[in-house]
């Protein structure tokens, strides 16, 4: 994830610069945090990490930063059913994972299956569709809170 977080935040600081945007600030900011990451985060975790890690970025920065690379479609936006968006990389190789939300502790975590991919394919060919992108997103109770 490191080499591919690292290869994201560089494609996404190019993308930004070649639509008229300066590096450094909150945008560059935001897109250095999210290329670290393994799942979705939401714009408030991204100011607290932002904050832990001593980088002086305002929450109303980090909200226009996260506008503009959803607008460039660098970062896709995950609404967990929760009513918090969430926020992450968009790969461009079309690799991708979906979500398990847990309901009481808010609790976010990743998950990747070739079956439901392959059912997915099947079914939206079998409807005449083809898919450009999905997002499935599972809600329930975490061990922890289960």
């Amino acid at each position: 994830m490191a080499s591919r977080g690292k290869a994201w935040s560089k494609d996404a600081l190019d993308s930004l610069a070649v639509a008229g945007y300066r590096r450094g600030g909150a945008r560059s900011a935001v897109v250095e945090l999210l290329g670290k990451q393994n799942c979705c985060l939401s714009a408030q975790e991204i100011f607290d990490d932002l904050r832990r890690a001593r980088r002086p970025v305002g929450i109303a920065s980090v909200y226009r930063a996260l506008e503009v690379l959803v607008e460039l479609r660098l970062v896709k936006r995950v609404d967990a059913g929760d009513g918090i968006s969430r926020f992450e990389p968009a790969p461009v190789d079309g690799d991708h994972h979906h979500h398990l939300v847990c309901r009481d502790c808010g609790k976010v975590e990743a998950f990747t299956d070739p079956r439901l991919e392959r059912a997915i394919d099947r079914l939206a060919g079998g409807l005449g569709y083809s898919v450009e992108e999905h997002e499935v997103v599972l809600t329930g109770a975490c061990a922890d809170c289960s």
